[in-house]
């Protein structure tokens, strides 16, 4: 499989994805944990079915020391017992915040309250922007249909 288009040689794509990995430096700021990131990008790129950030994360994840069960599971985070409150107030926001076409109304009060419940407004404010961050990774990606599976972790610093 080929990408259609080399993001990675593109001059216009080079400078527009130097701004999108600026903003990840300011989310790392806020106080988020290093596994509440990576499991926001894992649910997010399951759900937009984006491949190429899935091989990317979850090897970053498993590299970083996250559990493999953990990482299987994420997709049936309802299911499984491996997750604390706020993991789980995490993805329940992180899927409405992904499905925003799907619920009248984008993400409903309940689900940021319970997220408001575990994380301060700062690390609301890191959350809600990798929620924004990683869909739109992901919408680059599967739109230039980019392949995965040859992700190795730190590749891109």
């Amino acid at each position: 499989m080929e990408a259609r288009l080399n993001v990675f040689a593109s001059p216009s794509a080079g400078k527009a994805l130097k701004h999108l990995t600026a903003v990840q430096k300011v989310i790392s700021e806020t106080g988020l944990s290093a596994t509440v990131q990576e499991l926001v990008r894992i649910r997010a790129s399951q759900i937009n079915g984006c491949g190429f950030c899935l091989d990317m994360h979850t090897k970053e994840a498993i590299a970083a020391g996250e559990n493999a069960t953990r990482v299987h599971l994420v997709a049936a985070w309802r299911e499984a017992k491996v997750f604390t409150d706020a993991e789980r107030a995490t993805l329940e926001l992180t899927e409405e915040g992904t499905r925003i076409a799907d619920a009248a109304g984008g993400v409903s009060d309940e689900v940021w309250g319970n997220a408001a419940k575990h994380f301060d407004e700062e690390q609301l404010t890191g959350l809600t922007m990798l929620i924004a961050l990683i869909n739109s990774f992901n919408r680059l990606n599967v739109i230039v249909q980019q392949p995965a599976g040859d992700y190795q972790p730190g590749m891109f610093g």
